[in-house]
């Protein structure tokens, strides 16, 4: 059996997630692509603490989809795609949803994950799945902590069995 054509594909505002993205490329042989927004997020942007801010008005619209600059070319080889992101609010940011929705993820597994400075990836999970039921997603974890190549083998393992 031949190794799974696999793409890291990420959103990162602190460069948290961007670390855990590039480590997991790395150990998986994967293709690496970085979600950009449209408009950049600035510090203020981001503070949580301020129900105005962009991420906190963004958050509470359900149907916000920010801006992204550019897709992925060549989408379509792509047997396995991992979706990174922070956990913002217990959930993926809005412009993961940008994301998922400009790209055609049929036939594909996909995979989240995320880091958090306090949050698991479960909520995450479950609201990913829910709004996309027809995408083959399979089990996410948190990449606070690098992956060794053998817990990324094994993790990929069980997506290849489908859980």
């Amino acid at each position: 059996m031949s190794s799974p054509k696999i793409l890291v594909a990420y959103f990162s505002c602190s460069g948290t997630t961007r670390e855990a993205a590039r480590e997991l490329a790395a150990v998986a042989n994967a293709d690496l692509y970085e979600i950009v927004p449209e408009q950049p997020y600035t510090n203020a942007d981001l503070n949580w603490n301020d129900r105005q801010s962009r991420s906190s008005v963004e958050m509470r619209d359900v149907t916000s989809r920010p801006a992204i600059a550019g897709r992925v070319s060549g989408m379509e080889k792509y047997d396995v795609v991992f979706i990174g992101f922070p956990v913002w609010w217990y959930i993926a940011p809005t412009i993961v949803n940008t994301f998922i929705e400009s790209h055609d993820l049929a036939g594909k597994k996909v995979v989240p994950f995320a880091t958090s400075g306090g949050s698991g990836i479960a909520n995450c999970e479950k609201n990913l799945r829910k709004a996309y039921p027809e995408i083959d997603w399979c089990a996410g974890k948190l990449l606070n902590r690098p992956l060794s190549e053998k817990q990324f083998t094994e993790w990929l393992e069980t997506i290849n069995r489908g859980k």
